[in-house]
């Protein structure tokens, strides 16, 4: 792949019962029912309402084989009413029920972190290499049948890797690291070419949406390495809700799309789950409008890792740059930002800056500037962010270490919109560690101001610069144990003040724990109506009525002193 010129990433392609899937196909927008399938005609409606919104596949959740089998139901039902599109089962746990959605389902999705080792307890344990290699057979003894039984069918596999549900296996190993996600993932693939089963897409998730891109991309060097192909799903598990899931979303799946990578993907959010598939077309859409962009030259600057960036060294000009966290610009006035919870670090044409357009000889640039500058740099590229990247490198390369603002302007009227589009663009450059802030100009939101907001959840998505509560909320699905909008809601109201908390808020204990392994507090369905509290991976209380659970939850902060009330916040 190049480095800074947009192209899709070549893969293999997947056949999903007549559904294309891969690099020579459009990428593929998809979602997940909150349906129990034993609850036929729920499911078949709500199947119905996300294809109607656009997605190209669905998936349902399947606990066992009853449920796994019941989707073979709710397909013949799609089909008799001119729904045809694939439906893909999720399996947790219980390679029974994997067995059984082989042969009813069009796709299953199984994760190498439980289909066959136990849940993960966080424990430390050792494993020999010959006791570590038993664990392989093991592996390959319960895959390599259900792998025949897909092949019988027709049925294509994705083997998704979350980061909250490694196994102790791979964590006694590798730790919970990227490379351990990696290593999880590979060891499956490797069983699936050794018996020449390719009908394969890959996922490998995580909430925090660096850890996410980092492991994406070790992903295809190591599948590169070992001559494999496969396509990759791509998505940000427990985005959250509303505006900072949709940031967050993009930032994570906008860095990788924009580089090539990835062949379908599903915006989770903590919503209804026909809302995810306009935030995904948005995002596919807005980075495949790059496809034959002029031709952008440059290279990675000496030293550079583009697996596992640091953060470009640079002199600080006042609060930006050096060692001084991100900052973000408005080209605002300050009047127009009267009344704002979040206003601006600063404003345009309150310090020095030069404004630079990212088509201009770095080297040329860098020479012209005085000490104490700030670059501003813009684009008029279709691939803005190739060509901004490609020109701070060149700066890098040539010595100069004046800090770098970015400046995007969306003429979009529509929120969601620049949420998305900004969010890409922006995470892209954050995640890279190329730039020292951002300027966002907005100038058709219904709220102009609103573009300072924006600019800050998207500082917060990509991990720079911590500004508010950060809720890691997973999308409800089959195996969710309480409403969880309503849930979110009522957490996000009582405790929204408490910048730079994490809280997690899951579903049930699947994913959960894991998932929100780097959250300070976590809210977890245990039972139906039932909540289990973590103070980070420690479960702290078990089995709390969840009319209590709130209650409990702020008396656990509280008990932390990392509570402060509403009046003291600044």
């Amino acid at each position: 792949m190049d480095s800074f010129n947009y192209s899709r990433r070549q893969t293999s392609a997947v056949d999903i019962k007549g559904l294309m899937l891969g690099s020579g196909y459009p990428v593929r927008i998809q979602s997940m029912t909150s349906t129990s399938t034993l609850d036929i005609d729920a499911s078949v409606a709500q199947c119905k309402r996300i294809f109607d919104a656009g997605a190209d596949l669905v998936r349902l959740t399947a606990q066992g084989v009853r449920e796994a089998e019941s989707i073979g139901v709710i397909r013949s039902r799609l089909h008799s009413d001119g729904y045809c599109k694939p439906l893909v089962a999720d399996i947790h746990f219980n390679p029974k029920a994997a067995f059984a959605a082989a042969v009813t389902a069009d796709k299953v999705r199984i994760n190498p972190g439980n289909f066959v080792d136990a849940a993960r307890t966080f424990k430390k344990l050792e494993y020999t290499d010959d006791e570590y290699a038993r664990e392989i057979e093991k592996i390959r003894e319960k895959l390599v049948p259900f792998l025949e039984i897909c092949r019988e069918n027709n049925t294509a596999v994705r083997l998704g890797v979350n980061h909250g549900s490694l196994s102790d296996r791979i964590m006694s190993r590798y730790g919970d690291t990227p490379a351990g996600m990696v290593e999880s993932v590979m060891e499956y693939l490797r069983i699936c070419c050794e018996v020449d089963f390719r009908n394969i897409v890959i996922s490998i998730k995580a909430s925090n949406t660096v850890v996410m891109v980092e492991t994406v991309r070790r992903l295809v060097v190591a599948m590169d390495a070992e001559d494999m192909h496969f396509p990759l799903h791509l998505g940000v598990t427990e985005a959250g809700d509303g505006e900072d899931g949709r940031i967050k979303s993009a930032v994570g799946m906008g860095a990788l799309l924009s580089e090539g990578i990835g062949d379908t993907i599903r915006v989770s959010l903590s919503e209804d789950p026909e809302f995810e598939i306009p935030v995904a077309r948005k995002l596919v859409d807005y980075i495949a409008s790059r496809e034959g962009h002029p031709y952008i030259k440059g290279t990675f600057a000496k030293g550079y890792n583009h697996i596992v960036p640091e953060r470009r060294v640079t002199d600080a000009c006042g609060c930006v740059g050096g060692k001084n966290q991100p900052v973000v610009v408005s080209s605002l006035a300050p009047s127009e930002m009267v009344g704002c919870a979040l206003l601006p670090d600063l404003y345009l044409g309150s310090f020095d800056a030069a404004e630079v357009d990212a088509s201009q000889p770095a080297r040329e640039v860098a020479a012209s500037l005085s000490d104490g500058k700030v670059i501003i740099l813009s684009s008029s590229n279709q691939n803005p962010v190739g060509e901004m990247q490609a020109f701070i490198h060149g700066l890098t390369d040539c010595g100069c270490k004046v800090p770098v603002v970015a400046r995007m302007r969306y003429e979009d009227a529509d929120s969601e919109d620049v949420q998305v589009k900004a969010g890409a663009d922006f995470g892209t450059l954050l995640i890279n560690r190329l730039i020292d802030g951002i300027l966002l100009d907005a100038p058709n939101l219904p709220v102009r101001s609103d573009s300072v907001r924006f600019a800050f959840g998207i500082l917060q998505a990509a991990r720079t610069r911590m500004v508010k509560t950060e809720f890691i909320s997973c999308p409800s699905c089959g195996r969710t144990m309480f409403n969880l909008q309503e849930t979110v809601r009522e957490i996000k109201a009582a405790t929204s003040h408490l910048k730079g908390l994490k809280i997690g808020i899951m579903g049930c204990i699947v994913n959960g724990p894991g998932e929100m392994a780097d959250a300070d507090y976590g809210y977890v369905g245990a039972a139906a109506g039932k909540v289990s509290l973590y103070k980070g991976k420690e479960c702290v209380e078990r089995n709390i009525p969840q009319e209590d659970a709130l209650e409990h939850l702020i008396s656990l902060i509280k008990a932390n002193g990392d509570w402060h009330d509403k009046s003291s916040d600044n």
